[in-house]
């Protein structure tokens, strides 16, 4: 059994035994799926684990493990290299919105929205779908929408979104 179900289970048999009921958190709603256990190592890596289990809101747009295994080789391993943990903090906060937002909430068009890391925009195009422009200028589809956690709410993009330039959004 690895750590993390071992984990999961002690605290399932705690909030059992207590009467305390778990929270379902995005943390918690990522780590009970394989296909984020890349996004969740990087999560655990930056110290992100504890801010993203808090109460919120917040909006994740969470890669999938195969959008990690896009980007160049060796990028993902560099980055969860202790002496990395900034760079990385900075990529997974350009991944979070401070606010509660549901697909319905973007407004149809292209806006930009303001993730976490401050100095940066995504540019959220909502119509057929709903796409997100990063740094890069590439575009990440959400292809699962809200995913409802007790603290938020998770859209499930095919592209790790990377800081950079302002995306055009106009």
């Amino acid at each position: 059994m690895t750590l993390r179900k071992t984990l999961t289970a002690a605290a399932l048999a705690v909030a059992a035994t207590t009467g305390v009921a778990k929270a379902n958190t995005i943390v918690d709603i990522a780590a009970g799926d394989e296909r984020f256990s890349t996004l969740v190592a990087a999560v655990t890596a930056a110290g992100l684990v504890e801010t993203l289990q808090g109460p919120g809101p917040f909006t994740v747009y969470a890669p999938l493990n195969d959008a990690f295994a896009a980007l160049p080789e060796g990028t993902v391993e560099t980055l969860l290299q202790p002496e990395n943990k900034d760079r990385l903090t900075n990529v997974l906060l350009y991944h979070v919105d401070d606010r509660k937002l549901q697909a319905a909430d973007f407004p149809a068009g292209s806006n930009y929205f303001k993730p976490v890391l401050i100095s940066e925009r995504l540019c959220i195009t909502a119509g057929d779908g709903v796409q997100i422009a990063d740094g890069t200028g590439d575009t990440a589809n959400v292809i699962i929408a809200d995913i409802i956690a007790d603290n938020g709410v998770i859209h499930v993009i095919d592209k790790v979104l990377l800081p950079g330039e302002r995306p055009a959004c106009h």
